[in-house]
Formats: structure tokens, sequence, C-alpha cells
């Protein structure tokens, strides 16, 4: 802890994190106005958005709904799809990479094949393809996410596994008749929960940034739930006459992902240095 709180990175981006949670957690009591609700008096006499002011802080989108709340609102969606999505990645990535390290022979073979094959696919137009044979809803964009992200945590875990199961506690307890599993919940998992910790924060920052890149491409999570992504993808048309439209929600997309990632790296610096010494 004092080595991560000396690094004034990651105290910033665990600032941004802390900010981004109270957006999302205090929603609704920090949103001025229903997000959902359409006011007459949101948009011009032309039926153009308003820009920011006392009423709408933000200014209001396409169909006079205050940007301010759709944005608060939006970060619940943006985070619940980034933990549910990362978590799975995380634990798909977990299990494929221990069975390959630890089993090898045929299981490595055919779990780092098919991982290969992954890995062959751009994560981004796989993404698309799945979201769009299946029917897009967060839980449905959360799936798809965690199905083209576990490769790169796969990779790594089987890898750690690898260099573990040659030290000498591991080839100690298998002399002294330790069960496989005793053996991976006693004597291997321990040695890879720093690295989890550090894929889980900075896969956040992935996954909310896929996220993002789906709402806008018409295939991630369904108005009328706002999304940051979906808020930019309705508001293309005017973001020259309403460029607070796409400001805001990006700026909230780069705060989110800039600070996961900030807190990640601190905390995979500051780990591998507890693990050096």
């Amino acid at each position: 802890m004092r080595r991560f709180a000396r690094n004034g990175a990651g105290m910033l981006g665990l600032v941004g994190v802390v900010l981004v949670l109270v957006m999302a957690f205090g929603a609704p009591l920090l949103a001025p106005h229903d997000p959902a609700r359409q006011y007459f008096d949101g948009l011009t006499l032309e039926g153009d958005p308003l820009p920011p002011s006392r009423q709408f802080p933000l200014g209001t989108d396409t169909l006079g709904r205050d940007l301010l709340s759709r944005v608060l609102f939006g970060a619940r969606v943006s985070l619940l799809v980034g933990v549910l999505a990362n978590g799975a990645a995380v634990l798909i990535g977990l299990l494929v990479g221990v069975a390959a390290g630890y089993f090898r022979g045929a299981v490595e073979a055919v779990l780092m094949r098919l991982t290969d094959v992954m890995t062959a696919f751009p994560a981004l137009i796989l993404a698309i393809a799945l979201a769009a044979i299946l029917r897009p809803s967060l839980w449905i964009v959360a799936l798809v996410i965690a199905l083209v992200n576990w490769v790169w945590i796969a990779r790594a875990i089987y890898a750690q596994v690898l260099s573990i199961r040659q030290r000498e506690f591991v080839e100690a307890a298998g002399a002294l008749g330790v069960g496989t599993f005793r053996t991976l919940f006693r004597h291997i998992l321990p040695h890879l929960v720093s690295t989890l910790m550090v894929f889980g924060t900075l896969g956040i920052s992935t996954t909310v940034l896929l996220e993002a890149s789906l709402s806008f491409l018409g295939v991630g999570v369904q108005p009328p739930a706002p999304s940051w992504g979906g808020i930019i993808n309705e508001s293309q048309s005017y973001f020259l006459d309403a460029p607070w439209l796409v400001i805001f929600p990006g700026i909230a997309i780069v705060l989110t992902s800039l600070s996961f990632n900030l807190l990640g790296e601190a905390l995979r610096d500051a780990l591998d240095l507890a693990e050096r010494r």
C-alpha cells in the first residue's frame, strides 16, 4: 500500500475511479432530471438541442432529454457491463490458462490452439459479429465482450502456471502424494492473485471502451437505456451544431478508461516489486 500510495499516477487513477463510481451509484440522487423524460422546453423552436444552461447543465439531446442525467445513468450501464464482462473474461482466462499450463499434453494442445484461433480474429470485428447474431441487450453485450477478451488473460495465466509448475514446492507436493486439486488451490492459485488483480483492473478499461464502441455502432446496449456510446451514436448528425452531445459522453469514456488504466498500472508496479523482493 505504501508503494502504491507513492505512485502519483496511480492515486490520480484511484480518484478518477472513485469519481466514476460516485457517478454510477449516486445517479438517482445526482441527476437533476429523469433521463428518459422528453421535455417540451428541451428543444429550440427549430427542434434543435439546447446548449448548457442553468436548467440543463450539460444541455439536452436530440429528443429534449437532459444530457447530464443521461451521462450519469450511462455510467451505471458502462460500469455494470465492464465489471460483468471483465469478471467473466478473467474467470474464463483463469480456467483455460490453469488447465493448459498444469495438465499439459492433449489438454494444453487443444486449449492453446483454441486460444490461437480466437487471437486470429480482431476483437471488435468478432464482437460485432456475435452481437449481431445474438439479440443485443445488456447481458448479451457483457457475454460477447467476455468471449472476445479472455484470450490475453489465458495466455498470461498459462505462462505463469508453466513457471510455477516447475518450482520445488509443487514438485515436493506431487512427491508427497498431494492431490491435483489441492495442489492447484493451495500451491498454484495463490501465486496468481496479483496477476488476476491487475487484469481485473486493467480489463475494465478495455471492456468499457468495447461496450462504448458496440453501442456507438448500434449493436450494444439498446435504447432507451442510456449508454455513453449510444448517446454519441444518437448525436452524430448534430456534432457540429451541438458539440456538447459528443464532448461530454466522450469525456466520460476517456476519464473512465484512463482512470482504470492508471490504477491497473500502479497496482502492477507495486505488486511486481513486492513479488521480486
